[in-house]
């Protein structure tokens, strides 16, 4: 999904208030309720987009949703969102708030897509490489694609990795098709 400059800044700045704090893992887990909330929800994030509906009543049933469970900051803040009318936005300000955190923290997505399901003992292990080789603490996400035939690619970034048989025909085929034939 695409973030708007706006929302970027809101997140920034509730990141600096966190820190300032000294309550950002408190703030994370608030951010983290809301953005499960609205990615559980299309029907939540449909009614707050929506410009019909007042940002009072957007308002409100934010604070029967979340308040109760909320930091003190962060009910500041979605009370301050709503007023600006800033509260449509509220789904790319908590991407941005968490990719904030992760940048601050060092922390690294790492996506693999492998062919077949690996086990625990496989994923702890290539999460340990991850970490060793990246010098950073890794979020690994792993996908399974059968159509890959085999082997894995790792995606850090915009830097990918390709280990897969799929691609490897592929690589074949383009050096075979190329070759003239005398």
């Amino acid at each position: 999904m695409h973030t708007t400059k706006a929302a970027r800044r809101y997140a920034t700045a509730l990141l600096e208030l966190a820190k300032e704090r000294d309550e950002l893992e408190e703030i994370l887990e608030d951010i983290k309720l809301v953005q499960n909330t609205l990615k559980d929800s299309k029907e939540l994030v449909t009614f707050l987009r929506s410009p019909v509906i007042k940002f009072d009543d957007k308002a409100a049933v934010l604070e029967k949703l979340f308040f109760d469970k909320f930091q003190e900051p962060t009910r500041l803040f979605v009370k301050l969102v709503a007023r600006k009318d800033r509260i449509n936005l509220l789904d790319q300000i908590t991407d941005a708030f968490i990719q904030l955190y992760k940048k601050h923290v060092g922390i690294i997505t790492v996506d693999v897509f492998v062919a077949e399901e690996i086990s625990d003992e496989q994923r702890q292990l290539l999460h340990q490489k991850l970490e060793d080789k990246t010098q950073k603490k890794v979020e690994l996400n792993v996908t399974v694609d059968a159509s890959l035939k085999g082997g894995m690619a790792v995606r850090i970034d915009d830097t990918v990795i390709d280990g897969t048989v799929k691609h490897q025909l592929a690589k074949l085929e383009e050096s075979l098709l190329s070759t003239v034939v005398e």
